[in-house]
């Protein structure tokens, strides 16, 4: 990504004068790289972030004032970025690879999934965190962070969401690079593959006695054995928010529920505890 030479534009109010009525007034008839998904000005995504909470949250984390940076150099895909004070690495809050696209489901899904192409926005990347925090004994870094969580992803998730709505899309989808990321996600998303939700909760439910931590370090680092001895590794799949009705039908369907059953049944996850501890000691 290029870098931004323009002076960083500072999110001073937390209290935008815009109702949530008139924050998107103007949809459909904008269209341009230099705005938020082609359609958005920044003030009108600073309305929704104060009205959903963002920025006061960001205040109370003395995250303030946020700069903004949005990249839009390979758009549709776009880059957003918020960061306390100025634009360096070290004062990131947010780091957002976000487009605009269809998504069809694989056949290889349930035999009544749906086919048909699904309007979406696709979350590529998400980082959330806390640059002012620093990590504790107690809540220790999880693979990929370079600082603590920043705690606000209800909050994100609302923002999300409210653009999947004004927007008329059929889903939100998210493809989690990590296994702790699949869990936290899970609170709203579910595998679009009934395979892989069972096999998330399988391993979730396996090793219910181990903090998140350490079982997110246990599956990164290869640790966990399948019922055949060989390594388990994490792969990304799509996790989905929906909006369409066809969609909420698919996941609370029958034949849906019973693939996810029959996966947890069939999957068997076993922890290495020699080779667990051999690689962890050799983190720095």
């Amino acid at each position: 990504m290029k870098p931004d030479d323009k002076k960083p534009e500072p999110f001073w109010s937390s209290d935008p004068a815009l109702g949530e009525g008139e924050i998107f007034s103007g949809l459909g008839e904008r269209r341009g790289t230099t705005l938020f998904l082609g359609k958005f000005t920044m003030t009108e995504v600073l309305a929704v972030m104060g009205r959903k909470g963002f920025l006061k949250e960001a205040k109370k984390r003395g995250l303030w004032p946020l700069v903004f940076d949005l990249d839009s150099s390979a758009y549709p895909l776009q880059r957003l970025r918020i960061h306390k004070q100025d634009k360096s690495l070290e004062t990131l809050i947010v780091d957002l690879k976000i487009r605009e696209g269809p998504f069809t489901p694989r056949p290889d899904s349930v035999p009544d999934a749906p086919r048909r192409p699904f309007a979406s926005l696709l979350l590529e990347w998400l980082t959330l965190q806390n640059p002012s925090a620093d990590f504790t004994e107690r809540h220790g870094a999880l693979p990929g962070q370079q600082h603590p969580g920043l705690g606000m992803s209800r909050k994100v998730m609302d923002i999300f969401i409210y653009l999947g709505k004004v927007t008329r899309k059929d889903a939100i989808l998210a493809f989690p690079a990590f296994y702790h990321n699949a869990v936290l996600f899970s609170r709203y998303f579910r595998f679009f593959d009934p395979r892989k939700e069972g096999e998330v909760l399988s391993i979730r439910r396996t090793f219910s006695h181990m903090p998140i931590k350490q079982l997110a370090w246990a599956v990164h680092l290869n640790c966990l054995r399948s019922a055949d001895g060989s390594p388990y590794e994490w792969s990304a799949s799509e996790q989905v928010f929906p909006f369409a009705k066809d969609l909420k039908d698919y996941f609370d369907s029958r034949a849906y529920k019973a693939a996810v059953k029959e996966t947890l049944r069939r999957c068997v996850f076993e922890l290495d505890p020699e080779d667990f501890d051999r690689k962890v000691g050799s983190i720095d």
